[in-house]
């Protein structure tokens, strides 16, 4: 074997000794070494041959302890060093100074770093998606840094700064330091959302043909430029194929249509497609997590049993503090951004409405209900980010001004997601709402008002608001003529977005104008 990383040290009267760092993950073991994990671990030092005579004259330590010598068979001398911790280290091998011509020391100070580098990369801020984008962030200041391969400048402070093509959709950073050790970042170069107008339809609605192409119609025509199938419905039913592992094991997994053929068609018609994950609201996982005696996958009562509020039954609620149930909604999402959707939209993030004191959260710890949720959305992006698919998150319109009543803090929220996209239906305001005397019969009024809030707490952060907006009768009914003022309400608040809501997916295209450019 190739001796590498070798160290002579000399003796007076002719005599050489030698420090040898050999074998693998050792090269390069010298006065200034910087080794990560695998290199420590698997160092190999010794003494030459010609020294071994003198080895009893030999004193070896290792930050002040002493380092036993022994003899191999080649006749080299080992040095038994112990396992090498973290930080900096000093090696000292000395001759016997009572002796004549003997008196030598020799200093090797190396260093062991297991630790990645520190990494930040800032979401860019895409004002011209026609043009190069600008990628900026920070690395510990001794570190290599690539994007997309190609070495960028680093400053005394860590700070880089560098421009992708126009049409890059994931850029990839890395940075290495001296001992090796890599972090990678993958960060989306696609900018805000772009204007996007929407309808919904669910999983079972597309495989209908009148359905399908009664919305495909209104793509082709230009009144809509997007399309939100679900992916996972208040059900909990997953309508698609679906891989993900506890989807299959629970049978939510329904394969209503398929995913790819559906994104295809969507695409070619000129459509976006956004994926509507509900996530928290789910009585197939509640009980499927209830039968097998996990109960702190759901939410439940101060007595142990599982809430339901009143309103969505007893097994219908699961935990957003659990981790398997965090999980499960993450993989959805990230298996819906493999299969070429273009959004994943949450619903139903947040706890259940009703007195928080009726019901309580395992797992939670010290956060409160809002951080946690807030935490599982920030998780998500991350997961995200290596597939540029846009993240959405739906939310009550009480939760501008009343976020503890369901856990929704939209000035957090702002900060880990692409766009917020408030329900401000205005059948579901109550009398008074925004000084609004009858929300339902002034769909004008009370979204104008109730979308000023949302626009207020998102200053200042890269979300977008996308509203949803009411096309369909309950109470009062509801005619081109109250779809078209809700729109006009939401363009008085400078949001060009929007998403329409039918349940059984029958929109009136008459509410709805030819986009233009925006």
């Amino acid at each position: 074997m190739a001796t590498t990383g070798v160290l002579a040290l000399a003796a007076a009267g002719g005599g050489t000794w030698m420090f040898l760092a050999s074998g693998p993950g050792v090269e390069g073991l010298a006065d200034g070494a910087v080794l990560d994990a695998r290199k420590a671990a698997q160092v190999s030092a010794y003494l030459d041959a010609e020294t071994a005579a003198r080895r009893g004259k030999v004193n070896v330590a290792l930050d002040g302890a002493k380092v036993p010598v022994t003899a191999e068979q080649d006749a080299r001398l080992r040095l038994g060093l112990p396992p090498l911790t973290e930080g900096r280290h000093t090696l000292v091998v000395a001759g016997d100074a009572s002796l004549p011509f003997a008196s030598y020391r020799k200093v090797v100070g190396f260093t062991v770093d297991s630790t990645p580098p520190d990494l930040k990369v800032a979401d860019p801020a895409v004002t011209n998606a026609a043009g190069p984008v600008t990628i900026t962030g920070t690395a510990s200041p001794d570190s290599r840094v690539t994007i997309d391969g190609k070495k960028v400048s680093v400053d005394r402070s860590g700070a880089f700064k560098t421009t992708v093509p126009k049409g890059t959709r994931v850029v990839t950073v890395t940075a290495v330091d001296r001992a090796g050790n890599t972090t990678t970042k993958a960060v989306s170069a696609r900018g805000r959302r772009p204007m996007i107008r929407a309808a919904h339809i669910t999983a079972i609605g597309w495989g209908d043909d009148t359905l399908r192409g009664n919305v495909l119609s209104l793509v082709r025509s230009g009144k809509l430029n997007a399309v939100e199938l679900d992916v996972k419905d208040e059900d909990g039913e997953v309508g698609h194929a679906s891989q993900v592992p506890l989807a299959r094991r629970i049978g939510a997994a329904k394969g209503y249509y398929d995913a790819r053929k559906a994104i295809a068609e969507l695409h070619a018609a000129g459509a976006q497609v956004i994926g509507r994950i509900v996530a928290f609201r789910d009585p197939k996982l509640a009980a499927a997590a209830w039968k097998d005696g996990k109960r702190d996958q759901l939410v439940l009562t101060p007595e142990g049993q599982p809430y339901d509020g009143g309103h969505y039954g007893a097994l219908s609620f699961t935990n957003f503090a659990d981790p398997t149930v965090r999980k499960y909604n993450q993989d959805l999402a990230v298996e819906a951004a493999r299969l070429g959707f273009d959004d994943v939209l949450y619903d139903y993030v947040r706890r259940p409405d009703g007195p928080l004191g009726h019901m309580r959260f395992p797992g939670i710890g010290s956060a409160t209900p809002e951080q946690s949720i807030t935490s599982f959305v920030a998780d998500t992006r991350t997961a995200l980010r290596p597939h540029a698919t846009y993240l959405g998150v739906s939310v009550f319109g009480i939760a501008a001004t009343r976020p503890t009543e369901i856990a929704q803090d939209i000035g957090a929220l702002a900060k880990v997601t692409d766009y917020i996209a408030p329900m401000v239906y205005p059948s579901h305001w109550g009398p008074g709402e925004y000084g609004v005397a009858q929300p339902d019969t002034a769909p004008y009024a009370i979204v104008q008002r109730s979308l000023a809030d949302f626009a207020r707490q998102v200053k200042g952060t890269q979300a977008e608001v996308v509203p949803w907006l009411q096309d369909f009768s309950m109470g009062s009914t509801y005619g081109p003529t109250e779809v078209a003022a809700q729109i006009k309400a939401a363009a008085a608040n400078k949001m060009n977005s929007f998403i329409l809501w039918n349940a059984g997916a029958r929109y009136q295209g008459a509410a709805l104008q030819q986009i233009s450019a925006h």
